[in-house]
């Protein structure tokens, strides 16, 4: 597709959205990797200027648009309706959908592109690293206050829009199937990383074991938890706002948790060659934990509590098996950036985990402090 034709989907997106006011103008927005953000500029009576949030969905990555929308509107609608109820403000506090012309919640061009905007939450921003422990604590008590607001959703109700995104033992059947074929001859060279990984197939099954069992309740949750999905708002620095909500689907609370801590608890970037500048703060560890469960106001169960620091494992040892599939594949799922980038990743990802083995008593001592 030519700019021309591109810019002319644009142009065909904003048309059919019921943005209010004149419109001004637009230009690309942000540094999402999966779908094509645009600021969306509208004069309003008043004289004063609109922003508006306008995404071309990736309907490579999602399979299910219209499932996914179903979701997302179907959360922000409850979390509204949460936020009100506790006098607080629904037009920050969570995304706001704009509707098409003919009250859809998303639009399909006539290419067959999805788009969909939001309310562009003013006077708030987002980090991509932990720039300060205050930061990440923020980040924390935004998360928890998603799972204590979203606490009786149903949360079986809710589309997969990634099936088996967080479901580790098939994560694990995937990476044995992709050792076993070693498309690209590369599994000569990452032995010890295999071998790593073999090392802990019993602690796979972990979550699914007590999820099967009942002691893991299903909830919804957001999947992708990390501090650049939090908008902060900048007068009273805390986080106002849960975004990016196209992987929230049925899940584990454990694994919101772990998550944040595989990204924002480790003193290195997640693709740092150097793995000397890669390790587990227990410091970030003590700190989210506590934010988090101030968040959650209580209503998480003492076994998903309990369950903390096997979330934080278990989501870091995935995600480095993913990185390592990813690599003996071809490198056909995360983009790149150098030959070995994702080698790299999974290399940082599994000196986290290694970190977080020899720390488990003092993860499960700081657990032990706060629930």
């Amino acid at each position: 597709m030519t700019r021309e034709e591109y810019c002319s989907r644009i142009e065909e997106a904003i048309g059919q959205i019921a943005f209010e006011g004149k419109f001004i103008g637009y230009k690309p927005y942000g540094n999402g990797h999966i779908n094509d953000t645009f600021v969306v500029n509208f004069q309003q009576e008043d004289g004063s200027d609109r922003r508006y949030i306008l995404q071309r969905m990736n309907h490579d990555t999602f399979k299910n648009p219209a499932g996914l929308m179903e979701n997302i509107s179907g959360v922000t609608e409850f979390l509204k309706k949460k936020i009100e109820e506790n006098n607080g403000d629904s037009s920050r506090e969570t995304l706001n959908i704009v509707r098409t012309k003919d009250g859809k919640d998303y639009f399909k061009d006539s290419i067959g592109s999805y788009w969909r905007s939001y309310v562009f939450i003013e006077d708030a921003v987002c980090f991509d690293k932990v720039e300060s422990p205050e930061d990440f604590y923020n980040s924390a008590t935004a998360f928890g206050n998603f799972q204590y607001l979203l606490s009786d959703y149903p949360a079986e109700t809710l589309h997969e829009t990634i099936p088996d995104f967080h479901n580790t033992p098939a994560r694990f059947e995937n990476f044995k199937k992709a050792v076993e074929a070693d498309i690209k001859g590369r599994r000569a060279e990452v032995e010890a990383e295999i071998a790593f990984v073999m090392e802990r197939d019993a602690f796979m099954y972990t979550l699914m074991d007590a999820y099967k069992e009942g002691s893991l309740p299903l909830r919804v949750t957001h999947n992708d938890t990390k501090l650049n999905n939090v908008m902060i708002d900048n007068q009273s620095g805390k986080g106002i706002c849960v975004i990016d909500l196209d992987t929230v689907m049925p899940g584990f609370s454990v694994n919101d948790f772990g998550d944040s801590i595989r990204f924002g608890a480790s003193t290195g970037d997640e693709d740092e060659p150097d793995l000397s500048k890669v390790n587990f703060s227990l410091e970030l560890f003590d700190i989210y934990t506590k934010g988090f469960l101030e968040g959650c106001k209580g209503r998480l169960t003492e076994k998903e509590i309990y369950l903390f620091p096997t979330g934080a494992k278990m989501m870091t040892l995935e995600c480095g098996m993913r990185f390592l599939t990813d690599y003996l594949q071809g490198d056909t799922y995360f983009r790149i950036h150098r030959e070995t980038h994702n080698l790299d990743r999974c290399r940082t990802q599994f000196k986290l985990v290694s970190d977080m083995e020899k720390n488990w008593d003092a993860m499960k001592t700081v657990v032990d402090k706060y629930r």
